[in-house]
């Protein structure tokens, strides 16, 4: 299967307001050409984006306001997406953490997570299957999912949770698909540099963290050359491998450690 091209192409990227999406949006637009289809829930914040883009890198962008926590604004946010039959790819990146005490998260904010990260990508990502393997157009999909799905972390243990459900659930799917011009793609980061992380809570695992630019272009790396799961960073890479030669209960065990102190850390500089 040939690389993705993208230039002069419609890329939809959610959660593009911030962070890792903000900046794949920005690497798309100014290194490959793409144009651009820009989905958040901060319309100010993606106007911004917008106006800067088609300024700098001279490409076409459009704009959408949706809150993926709920259905209605998804399904409104895909029927948009999809109805001029022109969408060439997806980088479904929206996601919600907590980093805390599992004790401590409230219902209302574990289900707003739960719809964001886990319904709102399987609802999109199966109307774009559809979608393309209806039209056997070529494309493809990249669905951020997270180190903490392969490897849980404590005190993120319902992030980890819903991570672990999409990679899961893109990796099986990824082996149903007909269209063999179309791809489903799953990138695994670990902790990058983003609005997400910069709370007091993640104030001393900053050092763990990857910057977002580097994060960016190594996602947008698996996305065109449609990597079935992709974990960026050698340094990520070559843990992962000897992680995983270890005793699960004896890593849980150290990351319950660094993660429980940071938290303990964290709690005490905010009072």
């Amino acid at each position: 299967m040939s690389k993705l091209q993208f230039k002069n192409k419609w890329i939809l990227v959610t959660g593009a307001s911030s962070g890792l999406g903000e900046e794949m949006a920005r690497q798309l637009a100014h290194h490959y050409r793409a144009n651009l289809i820009l989905l958040a829930r901060r319309k100010d914040k993606l106007d911004q984006l917008k106006a800067e883009l088609e300024n700098e890198a001279k490409v076409n962008v459009k704009v959408i306001v949706a809150d993926l926590s709920n259905l209605h604004d998804v399904d409104r946010a895909i029927d948009e997406v999809l109805k001029d039959g022109q969408l060439y790819g997806a980088i479904l990146n929206a996601g919600v953490t907590y980093f805390g005490k599992h004790a401590d998260l409230g219902w209302d904010q574990f289900q707003t997570m739960l719809q964001t990260n886990v319904v709102s990508v399987v609802r999109i990502t199966n109307k774009l299957v559809e979608h393309f393997e209806s039209t056997s157009n070529e494309g493809g999909i990249l669905i951020v999912s997270s180190m903490a799905g392969l490897f849980p972390v404590p005190y993120q243990s319902a992030y980890s949770g819903t991570k672990a459900f999409i990679l899961s659930f893109a990796s099986a799917l990824s082996h149903e698909i007909k269209n063999p011009q179309f791809s489903l793609s799953v990138y695994a980061p670990g902790g990058i540099v983003t609005e997400m992380t910069a709370g007091e809570n993640f104030h001393d695992l900053q050092g763990w963290l990857m910057p977002v630019k580097q994060a960016a272009k190594e996602g947008i790396y698996a996305f065109q050359n449609r990597k079935s799961t992709y974990v960026p960073g050698l340094l990520n890479r070559v843990g992962g491998y000897f992680l995983n030669l270890l005793p699960r209960k004896f890593v849980m065990g150290r990351m319950s450690k660094v993660y429980g102190k940071a938290l303990i850390q964290a709690q005490s500089k905010s009072k």
